[in-house]
């Protein structure tokens, strides 16, 4: 069972890479690169469990989490063009004119 579920998660990953490939807007493709590497992490979970080595589990939710972290700073940085970490805008000083 956990082998069907393996292939199916390959195909899963072929599909988003279609849709990454295909996708009309930026925001169809970030979806996409998300839902790839949220099914990496699936698939490592199950190849751990089918291999008997539970450590890929760590591996697994280390890629989830670095997958998150990646996420959110694209968001940011389309949101704001820019992951500098001061949110005040700049001031002019340019000595007294």
């Amino acid at each position: 069972m956990l082998s069907v579920a393996a292939i199916a998660l390959l195909v899963t990953i072929a599909m988003a890479l279609v849709r990454a490939a295909l996708g009309p807007s930026v925001f169809d493709r970030l979806q996409a690169a998300n839902t790839v590497g949220t099914v990496a992490m699936l698939l490592l979970a199950v190849l751990g469990f089918l291999s008997g080595r539970p450590d890929f589990l760590d591996l697994a939710l280390t890629y989830g989490l670095l997958n998150a972290i990646g996420m959110f700073a694209v968001l940011k940085f389309m949101r704001q063009g820019d992951l500098g970490g001061d949110d005040f805008p700049p001031t002019k000083t340019d000595g007294g004119s």
